[in-house]
């Protein structure tokens, strides 16, 4: 395995072939598929639209050395739902695109500090990753960890420090922080103190942004400085963006003396972007809202069925996202006994939702995910 988050004891499953919502290992069993590539997938797997809109665009070509009218039309979608991008540049990865804004962030303030929060996930480059050997300690040092939902905390966290702060990156709902979250408050807190102390807000909404139709800032009313987005956008390709004020990332305009460097061989591949744009022009107001529907259901189906376990958990849903917990077994336990019947989700027990997924389906993993807690109980 060549990706650490795919990794899970004693082997991770090798899927062979996908449709919908299920997909085949190699040895031929069939999962329900709840996790979609983590979260990458919410039109599920070859979606007929997204198979055809790259088909057409394989046969005209799948890489140039020069942009293509595909990515004007993708960011333009992006630019509909989401306001706060005047400016939209295309990467190949979430990572990459963090990297960016914050270097962005850094290069327009002229301050060399950034902040991120408690348990919060924004790829893998030196600047972001949690402390991992590979990484001097001066570069750790350039960057602020900031204690959760608490505005008075961080202005405490920042005091005296605020002019050498270029940017304060946050997920609005984070992912691999056990999905939580934020509250409007809090959000708008951030805007207030980034505004005051003129550093640069960033939102890392490369899982959020499937929430709703407008992601994250638009449920919760507040517009950052800079957008990163991935995900959802490339419609299970490698693609991924970043974008926000004009003033900020016209600093990567070619046509200024100094610009700021953006390469990357594949930013912008006409054929992901096309898989993006047809995932992006199939999720109507109608979609969302039957997303939301469901995940409501499997709230409410894992809720009853595990109450009636008499096993505590932790569970928080936000839209099509879920987090599950159990009070029993090891942290891998209720990923390999779901595994074992069938469903697919991450190893620390986050799902997504997508649009092949059906009411019985939900149903079939409630019921499952309450009978794998009871047999754990029993095991305890």
């Amino acid at each position: 395995s060549t990706r650490t988050t795919t990794f899970s004891p004693p082997y991770p499953p090798f899927i062979d072939r996908a449709s919908g919502a299920y997909e085949w290992d190699a040895d031929g069993n069939r999962y329900l598929d709840l996790l979609g590539n983590y979260t990458s997938l919410i039109l599920g797997h070859a979606h007929p639209a997204v198979v055809d809109a790259v088909r057409r665009q394989v046969e005209r070509g799948s890489a140039f050395a020069a942009p293509t009218e595909l990515e004007v039309e993708l960011a333009e979608d992006l630019r509909r739902r989401l306001p706060s991008l005047e400016r939209v540049r295309f990467t190949n990865s979430g990572t990459e695109a963090t990297m960016f804004a914050i270097r962005l962030a850094r290069a327009t303030t002229g301050r060399p500090l950034v902040a991120r929060f408690e348990r919060s996930y924004h790829g893998t480059h030196d600047g972001v990753v949690q402390p991992s050997a590979g990484v001097p300690d001066p570069i750790r040092g350039l960057t602020i960890d900031l204690p959760w939902g608490d505005p008075d905390a961080v202005a405490g966290a920042l005091a005296g420090r605020e002019r050498d702060v270029a940017a304060i990156i946050v997920e609005p709902v984070q992912g691999a922080g056990g999905l939580r979250p934020a509250t409007p408050e809090f959000l708008h807190a951030l805007r207030a103190f980034t505004t005051r102390h003129g550093i640069v807000l960033i939102f890392d909404e490369i899982i959020c942004f499937r929430i709703g139709p407008h992601g994250a800032q638009g449920m919760f009313g507040v517009v950052p400085d800079l957008t990163t987005l991935g995900k959802i956008v490339g419609g299970g390709y490698p693609l991924a963006a970043f974008g926000g004020r004009a003033e900020l990332m016209d600093r990567f305009d070619a046509r200024r003396g100094d610009p700021l460097p953006h390469g990357g061989t594949f930013n912008g591949n006409p054929v992901a972007a096309a898989a993006g744009l047809a995932t992006l022009r199939a999720l109507t107001a109608e979609v969302y809202a039957r997303l939301d529907a469901l995940g409501a259901r499997l709230e409410h189906g894992l809720r009853a069925h595990l109450a009636a376990t008499g096993v505590p958990f932790d569970l928080v849903r936000v839209a099509s996202l879920f987090q599950l917990r159990l009070g029993v077994g090891e942290p891998g336990d209720l990923f390999l006994g779901l595994l074992a019947g069938g469903v697919h989700v991450a190893p620390r027990g986050m799902g997504a939702l997508s649009t092949p997924v059906s009411d019985a389906d939900v149903d079939e993993f409630t019921a499952l995910a309450g009978a794998v807690a009871a047999e754990l109980a029993a095991l305890a």
